[in-house]
């Protein structure tokens, strides 16, 4: 029977703890700064639950500017704008908690990757329900993200460490570049344009240069998820050998 109180809130507290955190990603040491810099100087009245909801609101712009872009391609602006705003809460939220000294570490643990999960669907259904690419591409790169998402929380359960970089590239980086393709794709009417007809298994496919660039992102998340998983087998392996009887 599970107990609760204030002796199970500790328990859980301690366990939260343990996870270390580990970011090493590119731009994580410039963007601890600015984090920081910007959590002093947030008015009384912003607290980490209102950050939290700007990050939803930003994730929710960023899909329907994908979404509106079928309409006109100027709409992606609106979804840099998001990605931006999603950045700010997202990464502002848990810094000002710690800056203020007043870290709810359940709680902000819960909400903050549940809020993620969100997010993440909000921009890739956008992506998704544009004609920028195809749904099954969006879906796929989706899925790839979350893998990935649910191996950080496996790893920091079994392992105690909650590492949120692949190969350099954290969710800052993955935002980035986003919002370079989004800006190549306003700026170079060639590759808006750009239209490779192909026949896959008999079907006649056209796919666009947003599509060819989902594809590679694709590739690049599979690559990284595959290495990350055999590494982290093997490691468990040595950890919890099989005995022979």
């Amino acid at each position: 029977m599970q107990t609760h109180g204030p002796n199970s809130t500790i328990a859980m507290t301690e366990e939260i703890k343990q996870a270390d955190r580990i970011q090493t990603s590119l731009l994580n040491g410039i963007e601890k700064k600015v984090l920081v810099w910007l959590a002093e100087r947030q008015p009384k009245w912003v607290t980490s639950d209102f950050l939290t909801f700007l990050g939803v609101l930003g994730a929710a712009l960023a899909g329907a500017g994908y979404w509106l872009s079928d309409n006109n391609l100027a709409w992606l602006w609106l979804s840099t704008f998001g990605i931006i705003l999603n950045w700010y809460g997202d990464s502002l939220d848990g810094t000002l908690a710690r800056v203020r000294k007043c870290q709810r570490k359940i709680y902000g643990y819960y909400l903050d990757h549940t809020i993620d999960g969100i997010c993440e669907g909000l921009v890739f259904l956008g992506i998704g329900l544009s004609n920028l690419v195809y749904l099954p591409l969006a879906l796929i790169a989706h899925i790839l993200y979350l893998l990935m998402t649910i191996n950080v929380s496996i790893n920091a359960h079994l392992r105690g460490q909650f590492k949120l970089t692949y190969a350099k590239l954290g969710p800052t980086e993955f935002r980035l570049i986003v919002i370079i393709i989004n800006t190549l794709m306003l700026a170079v009417p060639a590759i808006t344009d750009y239209r490779l007809h192909t026949s896959i298994l008999g079907h006649n496919m056209v796919f666009t240069a947003f599509d060819l660039a989902g594809i590679i992102i694709i590739a690049i998340l599979a690559a990284i998820y595959l290495v990350t998983i055999l590494n982290d087998a093997r490691a468990y392996a040595k950890i919890d050998p099989l005995i022979k009887k």
